[in-house]
Parts: structure tokens; C-alpha cells; sequence
């Protein structure tokens, strides 16, 4: 895992999702449908955050995982007060939100990530 004054240079793109909090278009990322075996590393700080055995297709558009690697992510109340705004807990870099009771898998919640750049 890489140290603040190594973390990578992002891309605009990156960086108004990751810095900025914003949302890439739905079924545009790269990583949306990609089925290989494998770790998901944030693309700030590289620090690893979910198994590629823990990711499922929700039909949103975007990456979802029904688990992250156990103290990778920290989940905090979004600003409109309904949502669970998930970060990175290494460099805080936004990853996505939390969406609970979707039922589309085993778990109890869901989590939808906007971006892996």
C-alpha cells in the first residue's frame, strides 16, 4: 500500500469520482463486466478493497461486491442522510455507496461501487 506523498496521479475522470465524489455513466467503466480472478486495489493508494469471488452482476452499471475485505472500506452516512457513502480507509478516496435490501444476492446488503479507475 502506497503512502500519501506516493499515491498515484489520477486521471480527470479519476479524480472527479475518487477526489470529487461523482459518478461516472452507467455501463461505461472498464471493470462493469469484467469476470477475471483477482484483488480490486483503490486506484489512489492501491490499498486493496474487494475479491473478485464477492462480485456479482446487479444490472446497474457499475461494479457491485456483496463484500469488501474486511477493514478496507468505511462507511459513512452520505450528506443527504438516506445513502451510505463508501471510502477507501486508507486515503479516503470516494468508492461508491451502500445499498441495503436489494435481495440480489444471499447477503444482507449490497454494495454498488461507482468506479474503479
Amino acid at each position: 500500500m502506497k503512502s500519501k506523498s506516493n499515491w498515484n496521479i489520477l486521471s480527470p475522470a479519476a479524480k472527479a469520482v475518487i477526489v470529487g465524489k461523482g459518478t461516472e455513466i452507467p455501463f461505461s467503466g472498464e471493470y462493469c463486466n469484467l469476470k477475471e480472478m483477482g484483488t480490486y486495489l483503490c486506484a489512489q493508494c492501491e490499498a486493496p478493497l474487494y475479491q473478485s469471488q464477492d462480485k456479482f452482476d446487479s444490472g446497474c452499471g457499475w461494479p457491485s461486491f456483496e463484500d469488501e475485505i474486511k477493514g478496507s472500506v468505511t462507511h459513512i452516512i452520505d450528506k443527504d442522510g438516506r445513502r451510505m457513502e463508501i471510502i477507501c480507509s486508507n486515503c479516503e478516496g470516494h468508492l461508491g455507496h451502500v445499498f441495503h435490501g436489494e435481495q440480489l444476492t444471499k447477503k444482507i446488503h449490497v454494495i454498488v461501487l461507482i468506479q474503479f479507475l
